[in-house]
This record gives structure tokens, C-alpha cells and sequence, in this order.
């Protein structure tokens, strides 16, 4: 099911929410049990085979973490039993996600012989999954407080983040869940949930789906196009999944604050970040601070332990060194980026996204190491011309790597690189590449249909680098855990007042006569 869908917009949204705070007014369980079972046939929409797999998942999962939890005073089987737990959860990863492109490598470069095969992927399976090891890496380190089934259960399959994220974390949630608070029925919620979900559904029907045509014509002939043409095509692409994914983002912690639940934030303006790390701090980021807490660190810190041992310098005072900067920073780096990257598919292209994120990040930190003071950087966010400059490059370099992150396979992506880079020509220079539905007969409609992608990318980029994004407009309503700003004008920041309330209401009917579209999100391959 969509959240971009009229039966989930006028059918399951309205019955689910009015079973919750019903329920939620006579018995706090009752209304737990709801939401699970809401959230379950959510799930099980697309494919209810596949909610057997997620049952399970969660079933052995919740096992696995309570005899973790039981075993205290037994590190080692404490250990042995988290090591079969995160196998088997891997496992279930790997079946699903990579086995077949595996195969079908192995196949293609006649290492193997046999047919070309295909298995569906479950839908949400690295959310779900990531999100269940994370819990019981936080068993075994003891970090776990709260213990309840069906707080665990509510907290893996909450519908709002189980297809697409945010990855949570078992503190801030399964607290949530079992605070009778969370079920009360208060006007605010739906309020503020509800301005923001729609916030987020424009986003993604009329922006991202509006501009979706022209990157999906690019990409599919990318061994023609030229320099403008390629051009249009990524900022296009780049434009699309920057609103899908935003529009995604601010619709579950909408959808969230409608019953209760405050969500982390995930997506805070990255393309106006003027380095990559920055990118990283406001692209997807609770996928960064997973990987941050889960795979950098661990082995950073496994790494200088090993340099402790053998006497060598730790810490700051080995950057500085050949040794000591790769071990303490690019290893990781690179270590924790390549998996970041083929966690979002089992292509080729992925590692080579991964790959080209690691090059940036470790370019990032040499010249911060190196070159950068805090001088320097305080100027970079200060000076206008300075910060340009940052995000300009920043924003180019992104747009490169998201050539393998759309692209179907290596080829395609080079393919576009190369018009990016003008090896095909320059082209007409006023013109982008065009979908055919934008072809006219009469020569002043060709005209104009020459420039309608053009004017449509600069109008969004206008909103993407100056507009500030939903929970700044939110403010100190936004229902983030950890809020951005304000927006600095007043009059862009959200009250309960009549004007919000007419603006809501003129998205939501905009947003309803669009729907025919229907697109799913792009975050629901992974």
C-alpha cells in the first residue's frame, strides 16, 4: 500500500486512526494490538506472502535478543548466540537481495552455467532487517531497557517508517510505545501530523512525479545524449529523488506524530550542504548514523586498539601520519561507504556508488586534516561567495555518483558520465532532454516545449536552495525528535491558525486530483 494511494488516503488512514485513539481511551493494549495488526495488513497490501517472512523475521528475532538479554552472566554464549543471530538475518539479506545478481553474473561471464533467474524482493526487507540487528548488537552491549513484545513488535512493523524508513533506534521508540500518553487522542497531533504529511504528499506527487518523466527519458537513452541533454537528464533525476525522498521522509513522521509517535529526523536540505560529510549529516540520517554507530566506529576503535598494542600513535597526533591517517580514517571510510552502497542493491553500479562516496568523504577529511582550520571553516559559513562555492562542488559531485544510483548497470551510468562530460558534443544549448509527450506539431508550441524541463528544474532548484524545507516551516511544532531552525521569515513558519488551515486544505485537494499518477517511491527498492 502507498501513502500516495486513495484507499490508504481515504480508507486505511481514517478506519486506523479511529481504532487507535477508540481503543486507545478503553485499554492501552488493546490499542497496541491495533496498530500491530493495522500495521501488519499495511504491509501485507502488496504481497501478503511476504508478511509471513516479516512475522517470522520478528518471531525469531525477539527470541534470539530476550535469551541474549537472559544470558548476562555468560558473555561468551551471550556472543555466540548474537553471531546466529546477525547470520541469520544476513542471510535472510542476502538470499533475497543479492543471490540472484550473484548468480546471474556468474552466468553472464560464463564462470557458470544455466539460465538467468530472479527472486522478488520483499519490500522494506534492509529496513527491517538493519533495524532488528541494531537492536540485538544494543542486547548484547546492554543498552536495551525496555523489553515488552509488543512494544518490539509496534516498534519493527510501525507502518510509517516500515517500507522506506527512517532506520529507528529501540531507545527512542519502544519508550514511546509503551507510554500510555502515546494513545490519548490529542487535536495537535492530527493537526501538525496532518500539515506535514501533506507537506511531504506534494513533494512527491507533484514535484518529484512531475519531474520524473524527463530523467526517466534520459536514462533511457543515455548512449545519445550530449552535454545539455545529459544535464538535464541527471539534475532532473537528481531533483526527482531528492523530493521523493524528502516527500517520503516528512510523510512518515507526519503520519507518526498523527498517533502519538515523534520520529528522528531524516532529511534535513542536503543538497544545500557545502561538503560531502555535511551531505552525509543530512542525507538519510539515520542510515548514517547506523552505519556510523554500528560499522565506523567499532572498527576505528578496533583499529586503534590494534595500533595501541604494537606502540604506535592513536588519535589525533597519527593523522598526520601515512599509516595513522589510512588506518584511523580511510579504512573505515571505505570499509563502512562500500557497504552503504551495495546495501542499496546488488548491482555493480552500487559498489561503485559506495566507492565514489568513499573517495569523496576521504578527499573531505584529508583537506579538513590538513588544509582546513576552524578559521576557515566558521568563513565557509559565513562568506556567501565561500559557501556557494561548497555546495556548488559539493552538489556536482553528488550528481555523479547518482548516475550509478540510477542507472540500470555500469554501462548506462558511463554512458551518461560521458554527456555529462561533453564527449558526445555540446547540443542545443537552450534545450534539455525532452519526454515525447512535450512534442507539438506548430512550431511555437516546439518552442516552448523546449524550455518547459528547463524552467520547471530551475523553479525546483529555487525551492531546494532557498525555501526552507518542512520542519522549518513546522518550526517548534515540528514532531522531529531533533528539530532544524525556523524558517527566518515569519510568515513561512506554521501556526494553527486559519491561513495553515486553508493552505492545508488547497494540498490536500491539489494532491488528490493527482493521485491517478500513482508512482511508488524510490527508497522502496531497498
Amino acid at each position: 500500500m502507498l501513502f500516495n494511494s486513495y484507499i490508504f488516503l481515504l480508507l486505511y488512514l481514517p478506519i486506523t486512526l479511529l481504532g487507535y485513539y477508540t481503543l486507545g481511551r478503553m485499554n492501552v493494549r488493546m490499542a497496541a494490538i491495533w496498530l500491530s495488526v493495522g500495521s501488519l495488513v499495511f504491509y501485507g497490501w502488496w504481497s501478503p506472502v511476504f508478511l509471513i517472512l516479516l512475522i517470522g523475521s520478528i518471531a525469531v528475532n525477539y527470541i534470539i535478543s530476550q535469551m541474549i538479554l537472559n544470558a548476562i552472566k555468560n558473555p561468551e554464549y551471550q556472543s555466540v548466540l548474537l553471531a546466529a543471530g546477525v547470520t541469520l538475518n544476513l542471510s535472510l539479506l542476502f538470499y533475497y537481495k543479492y543471490f540472484a545478481a550473484i548468480f546471474d553474473f556468474l552466468i553472464e561471464y560464463g564462470f557458470m552455467k544455466g539460465e538467468a533467474t530472479s527472486i522478488l524482493l520483499p519490500l522494506g526487507i534492509s529496513f527491517f532487517t538493519f533495524t532488528q540487528i541494531g537492536y540485538l548488537l544494543d542486547c548484547k552491549a546492554g543498552i536495551v531497557k525496555e523489553r515488552s513484545a509488543l512494544s518490539y513488535v509496534l516498534f519493527v512493523t510501525f507502518f510509517p517508517h516500515l517500507l522506506a524508513g527512517p532506520i529507528l533506534h529501540h531507545k527512542e521508540m519502544m519508550v514511546q510505545f509503551s507510554h500510555s500518553d502515546s494513545y490519548k487522542f490529542k487535536p495537535e497531533n492530527l493537526s501538525i501530523g496532518g500539515m506535514l504529511f501533506l507537506i511531504g504528499l506534494t513533494k512527491k506527487v507533484i514535484f518529484a512525479d512531475g519531474i520524473a518523466p524527463y530523467a526517466d527519458s534520459g536514462f533511457a537513452a543515455t548512449q545519445t545524449l550530449q552535454f545539455w541533454q545529459a544535464w538535464g537528464a541527471i539534475l532532473a533525476y537528481g531533483l526527482q529523488v531528492y523530493f521523493d525522498f524528502s516527500g517520503y521522509s516528512d510523510m512518515a513522521l507526519g503520519l507518526a506524530k498523527m498517533f502519538g509517535i515523534r520520529f528522528p529526523l531524516n532529511f534535513n536540505s542536503p543538497y544545500q550542504a557545502t561538503s560531502v560529510i555535511d551531505f552525509w549529516a543530512r542525507w538519510h540520517m539515520t542510515l548514517t548514523r547506523y552505519i556510523t554507530s554500528y560499522l565506523y566506529y567499532p572498527l576505528s576503535m578496533a583499529i586503534s586498539r590494534y595500533r595501541s598494542r604494537r606502540g604506535l600513535a592513536i588519535g589525533s597526533p597519527s593523522l598526520h601520519s601515512f599509516g595513522g591517517l589510512t588506518s584511523a580514517v580511510l579504512v573505515p571510510t571505505f570499509f563502512t561507504m562500500i557497504l552503504a552502497g551495495i546495501w542499496h542493491g546488488a548491482g555493480l553500479q552500487f559498489l561503485i556508488f559506495g566507492i565514489l562516496h568513499a573517495v569523496y568523504l576521504s578527499v573531505n577529511h584529508i583537506w579538513r586534516i590538513f588544509f582546513a582550520n576552524k578559521t576557515m571553516i566558521i568563513q565557509t559559513r559565513a562568506n556567501w561567495y565561500i559557501r556557494t562555492t561548497g555546495v556548488t562542488l559539493t552538489f556536482i559531485a553528488i550528481l555523479f555518483a547518482q548516475s550509478f544510483f540510477r542507472a540500470d548497470g555500469v554501462q548506462q551510468a558511463f554512458e551518461m558520465i560521458q554527456g555529462m562530460l561533453g564527449v558526445r558534443g555540446l547540443g542545443d544549448g537552450l534545450s534539455f532532454y525532452l519526454v515525447s509527450q512535450y512534442s507539438f506539431g506548430d512550431a511555437w508550441r516546439q518552442v516552448v516545449s523546449h524550455h518547459l524541463q528547463l524552467i520547471e528544474i530551475i523553479l525546483l532548484f529555487v525551492i531546494v536552495w532557498c525555501a526552507p524545507n518542512a520542519h522549518q516551516i513546522m518550526g517548534v511544532y515540528s514532531p522531529a525528535l531533533v528539530s532544524p531552525h525556523p524558517a527566518s521569515f515569519k510568515s513561512m513558519q506554521w501556526k494553527p491558525d486559519a491561513k495553515w488551515l486553508f493552505i492545508m486544505l488547497l494540498l490536500l485537494v491539489l494532491c488528490l486530483f493527482n493521485l491517478q499518477k500513482e508512482t511508488r517511491f524510490l527508497y522502496f527498492q531497498f
